[in-house]
């Protein structure tokens, strides 16, 4: 029945010349991706391994496949011969999509190695190095000794990861020497590979640099104040809240230094900075749209549709500079993040009446009935997100909190 249904999809694509685009992810990372194609008439195919995956709702087919498993994601590809492939908001697959682009012929912004570069931490370290990007102090550890020097060599308190993992699934933060122990392994266990990276704690504010590249040239949009939450949810964004309220143009120059390092020349890069006393340091570069809406974001702050780019960039279409243009409305714009409480979810209330507050775009609730809400400790973790818009940076974030505010996650247990 299902594959009846996928044939009779396709071939009512054919008829009406539509193009086809394989989407890895149906998370609430992909789901400003996902309407954009939807709005733009394609044939929406959706892969995740989740069939309760929200993005699914704005499928026209769903494969119910990880999107880390290259092999399975290679068989839908090759099946389906889209378009064009691509992998919004999530890292690892991004190399996933390139490698299966590359071995079916199917248009992609990026090449193999450039997406191998851009999803390991490890990787980007050392072309960031050979290219004079200033980055925090970084080592690649393989024992808890080596770990041991190199955090006595950056200094307490240190930051230890996974090279190879987001949404701060093997991240810890660590305060002294007695807590090193527990987060190299910790880290350890969710790296893929068998190293671990620890780093020096750059001190000072965290900003993101969300750009656009065609044929080289590195076309910067929001640069957003990266607003995050305390430990234990090291890391965790709560809010990106546009503009920063501070000098743009060192923190674009390492952006741009960045993107130009990992070979990144065509489609959206997700730049993290850390801004501290000897001046701005990447963090890490990401070769895809943000996966906290960021892409909306820029949407409703600059009037620039970065959803639509990276759809045309993935489709192998030409980008216009001028689709690029800045075109700013608004003084101010904010994504802000629902920190749920403990419990299974029963129901939600109040979406509506937030919708409603002035200046409200949208909020999205992430989690369905019977899900089971955690501590906020990773991304994941969140249970929804709201954007709003403003007269300034303060005002759109006054103003999605309080539509947040009015959003009730009432739980059992």
């Amino acid at each position: 029945m299902v594959e009846r249904r996928a044939r009779a999809l396709r071939d009512a694509a054919a008829r009406l010349d539509l193009a086809t685009i394989l989407v890895l992810g149906a998370g609430p990372a992909q789901l400003g991706l996902l309407e954009a194609a939807r709005a733009r008439g394609l044939h929406v195919v959706v892969a995740d391994r989740d069939p309760d995956a929200p993005g699914f709702a704005l499928a026209d087919e769903r494969e119910l496949v990880s999107i880390e498993d290259e092999e399975a994601v290679a068989r839908v590809a090759a099946s389906l011969r889209p378009d064009g492939l691509i992998a919004p908001g999530t890292d690892f697959p991004v190399g996933v999509a390139a490698r299966v682009a590359d071995r079916l012929g199917i248009s992609h912004p990026l090449d193999p190695a450039t997406a191998h570069a851009a999803t390991s931490k490890e990787r980007q370290r050392e072309l960031f190095a050979r290219a004079g990007v200033p980055q925090p102090r970084s080592h690649a550890c393989a024992t808890l000794a080596e770990a041991e020097d190199a955090a006595r060599e950056v200094g307490y308190p240190c930051i230890v990861k996974a090279p190879d993992r987001q949404g701060q699934r093997g991240l810890s933060l660590v305060a002294e020497e007695a807590g090193l122990g527990s987060a190299f392994a910790e880290a350890l266990d969710a790296a893929r590979g068998d190293l671990v990276l620890v780093e020096e704690l750059v001190a000072g504010p965290e900003v993101t640099v969300n750009a656009f590249s065609v044929e080289g040239r590195f076309h910067s949009l929001t640069v957003t104040h990266r607003v995050v939450a305390d430990p234990p949810a090291f890391g965790v964004a709560l809010a990106h809240v546009w503009p920063w309220g501070l000098p743009e143009q060192g923190v674009v120059d390492v952006a741009r230094a960045a993107a130009e390092a990992v070979g990144v020349r065509n489609g959206p890069t997700y730049t993290q900075v850390l801004v501290g006393p000897a001046g701005p340091r990447v963090v890490e570069l990401a070769a895809r749209l943000g996966g906290g809406h960021d892409a909306e974001l820029c949407e409703a702050a600059l009037g620039v549709d970065l959803n639509g780019l990276a759809l045309s960039a993935a489709l192998g279409e030409e980008v216009a500079v001028e689709s690029l243009r800045p075109r700013p409305e608004v003084g101010g714009a904010c994504v802000r993040f629902l920190v749920p409480p403990v419990g299974t979810l029963e129901r939600v209330e109040g979406v509506a009446e937030a919708e409603a507050e002035e200046g409200v775009r949208w909020v999205r609730i992430y989690r369905r009935p019977r899900a089971e809400l955690r501590e906020l400790r990773r991304g994941p973790d969140r249970a929804g997100a709201a954007l709003a818009i403003g007269s300034t940076a303060e005002d759109a974030l006054a103003r999605a909190e309080a539509a947040l505010a009015r959003v009730r996650l009432l739980t059992s247990g």
